[in-house]
């Protein structure tokens, strides 16, 4: 796009040398993993995701999948969807990009489900995106307030229903350097468990 806004003050580029990917560019590296993309299921991070260049087109294509494979049914595809935002993380240094990385994402997602702002599922995302979306320095793995990163696995059960357990970024990339990836096969005999498991929750709570 001959408008496309990669920098937004020559101050914030000496200052953090932020410079933001360009859409054609973010395409053609996505395309690369394809296949991950438009896996519903698949969890990305982007330790630092700017006001969300790489993850909103991520989400993107994974609400196109959740359409092509539970199109024919409004509750599996609104909460399918929704799991889908639950895979996207993200984590910034500023707090104006965390933000508006937040709201792109929510964006996104409520105008890809026809959700007004405001709405039971609108409010669901938004709780989701407040903790998936991390305001915070990724190679100190710490927060603005300086402590340690967590991060959620959520899961969808079934059935309305998700599961959510919270562990360390600093435990999951120890464990993500020797095996899968983040969040990939957790066993119950791990050393890296949870630092908080949450009771089963519905949209209606996650809304609340």
């Amino acid at each position: 796009m001959a408008d496309e806004r990669l920098v937004k003050s020559r101050k914030r580029v000496a200052d953090h040398g932020e410079v933001f990917t360009p859409c054609w560019l973010v395409d053609d590296m996505l395309d690369l993993v394809k296949s991950e993309t438009e896996r519903i299921d698949s969890r990305f991070l982007e330790p630092a995701c700017g006001s969300g260049n790489f993850l909103v087109p991520i989400l993107e294509r994974k609400l196109t999948a959740v359409k092509a494979r539970h199109g024919r049914s409004d509750f599996e595809t609104r909460h399918y969807a929704l799991f889908a935002l639950m895979c996207v993380y993200g984590i910034e240094l500023l707090a104006d990009n965390a933000a508006e990385c937040r709201d792109n994402l929510a964006g996104t997602f409520t105008r890809s489900l026809g959700v007004r702002a405001g709405e039971e599922l609108d409010r669901a995302a938004r709780a989701v995106l407040a903790v998936n979306i991390v305001r915070g320095d990724a190679l100190a793995m710490t927060t603005s307030t300086g402590d340690p990163i967590v991060f959620p696995e959520w899961g969808y059960l079934g059935k309305g229903r998700y599961q959510r357990r919270d562990f360390r970024f600093d435990n999951l990339t120890q464990r993500a350097s020797a095996s899968e990836g983040l969040f990939a096969h957790f066993e119950e005999h791990e050393i890296f468990t949870p630092v908080r498991t949450f009771p089963v929750m519905t949209v209606k709570e996650l809304a609340a």
